[in-house]
Parts: structure tokens; C-alpha cells; sequence
């Protein structure tokens, strides 16, 4: 899987970003970066490294602050009603989930189907109803988010992003809190998701995930996949993961380190 053989589903080139909340406050520089279609990216950072404001600007919810950010081929900046078609193709998974707490989890599940297709809850009812059983949900179906536990906040925040057969996957911080049983049905799932999951026809997912926590990812230490690092303000591609277990930074290196908790 390499820029060679697929398109590039997200291009960047001297690209900044800035904060969410106060876009004058630039917290990621001149980054040059390019996912081909059917790669899987991990970027590491410290917390308050700018990892969460630079997907959103990945995801679109924001322009970059300068440099030229194509998603699919087009350029975000210019992205308006006529581009949603494309901007749809990519999901998005917010850390913490941010789910709408008025509605249940399988409302929330729904509501993206139901936006886009114009849908009634109805319509929409079968398609939601496949997906939480897939994803162990449907038993909180009928749920609001304030009596759910975390663990599975997150997975239907996954649900959500999932319900439209995105191209490219978005998710932040999606292992913060997690218990050892949802951490490693997450791991599990988002491989097969990567790798082709028979929900979406079988087709690879694109992914990019952030982690403040490189120790928790046992499952995914292979050289397929490609680890960047988030630090003072820089994009750092640093490779597959034996070039992260190779790396001398001191920031690679305590992202690495196993918790105190986890040897006890």
C-alpha cells in the first residue's frame, strides 16, 4: 500500500494549522504529507500537541491557515454545498465520542443517514439496526449518553462515523479510557475495517488515528502500517513501527513506555 500504487486520498503540501477555538494561534507548521488510498497512519503526540485541531482540519471541519490541503483531489478551501458528495466520504470519530445527549445511541447512530438521504427514522431503522448489532450495541439502542459508560460512548461514536461506508476514517484519541476488553475489540476492529471488513463490501478503509499512548497499540506493531509524530508545532513522518521502536527522540520514547499501572 503506497502512494505508487493507490491515488492519494488526503495531499498536503506546506500546510499550517490552527487551533480550533482561536484559529491566529497556528499549532502544527509546514507540514507536507500524502495518504494513498488504503493506508493506515498513526500520529503520536503528547496531549495539547495540536493532534485533535490538526484531524479536524483533516476532516474539514476547518481550513488550514495556509498551504494547500486536497482531500480526495480537491482543495478544501474551496469546499461548499456542491462538495459535500466528497466531503461525505470521509468519517470522522471525535475523542470522547460527542454524541448528542437529547438522543438515544441508536438516534445518534441514525442521524447521518437520515441527514443525508433525507430518510425518516423508519427508513433508516434496518441499516442502523446491522451496524449495532455488528458493533455489540444493539442492546443500548434505546439509551441516552449520560447512562452509558465510556467504553461504549466510543464505540458508538465509531457506529456514527460508520453508518454512511465512509472511504477514509478519521479518529481521535479513540483508546483514551478505554478498558482492556474495548481496547482490544477497537484494535481488533479497526484492522479488519483497514483491511476490508464485509460490512463495507469487503473494500479497505483508509485510517488515520491519533494516540497520546504508543504502549497500548501491541496489536498493531507490524510494518504495514506508518507512524508520524506530533511535536513542537512539526509533522514528523517517522515510518513502520520498527523505525518508531529505533527512534532516539525523547517523546517517541515516553510515548512508548509501558504505564507504571501495567507492571504492577
Amino acid at each position: 500500500m503506497n502512494e505508487n500504487q493507490n491515488p492519494a486520498a488526503i495531499e498536503m503540501r506546506d500546510v499550517s494549522v490552527g487551533a480550533m477555538r482561536d484559529t491566529s494561534f497556528t499549532v502544527v507548521e509546514d507540514v507536507n504529507w500524502t495518504v494513498a488510498s488504503g493506508e493506515f497512519w498513526v500520529i503520536a503526540g503528547q496531549q495539547q500537541s495540536g493532534k485533535s485541531d490538526f484531524l479536524k482540519m483533516t476532516a474539514g471541519l476547518m481550513a488550514p491557515v495556509k498551504g494547500s490541503y486536497k482531500l480526495f483531489g480537491n482543495e478544501t478551501r474551496t469546499f461548499g454545498e456542491a462538495e459535500l458528495p466528497e466531503r461525505l466520504r470521509l468519517g470522522f470519530v471525535f475523542e470522547g465520542g460527542q454524541l448528542f445527549n437529547r438522543l438515544t445511541l441508536g438516534e445518534n447512530v441514525a442521524l447521518p443517514l437520515q441527514y443525508r438521504h433525507n430518510l425518516t427514522a423508519a427508513a433508516a431503522a434496518q441499516e442502523v439496526e446491522s451496524l449495532l448489532d455488528l458493533m455489540e450495541l444493539a442492546p443500548l439502542a434505546d439509551v441516552t449518553p449520560a447512562n452509558v459508560a465510556a467504553d461504549w460512548l466510543q464505540r458508538a461514536a465509531l457506529a456514527r462515523a460508520l453508518v454512511l461506508k465512509p472511504e477514509v476514517l478519521l479518529l481521535d484519541n479513540p483508546f483514551s479510557g478505554l478498558g482492556a476488553r474495548h481496547l482490544q475489540w477497537s484494535l481488533r476492529f479497526l484492522d479488519r475495517l483497514w483491511r476490508g471488513h464485509e460490512w463495507l463490501g469487503g473494500k479497505p478503509v483508509t485510517m488515520v488515528v491519533t494516540t497520546d499512548d504508543l504502549s497500548r497499540l501491541a496489536g498493531w506493531r507490524d510494518e504495514a502500517r506508518r507512524f508520524a509524530l506530533l511535536k513542537d508545532r512539526r509533522f514528523t513522518a517517522l515510518g513502520s513501527w520498527s523505525r518508531v521502536e529505533a527512534s532516539n527522540d525523547p517523546v517517541v520514547k515516553e510515548l512508548l513506555a509501558v504505564p507504571l499501572a501495567a507492571t504492577m
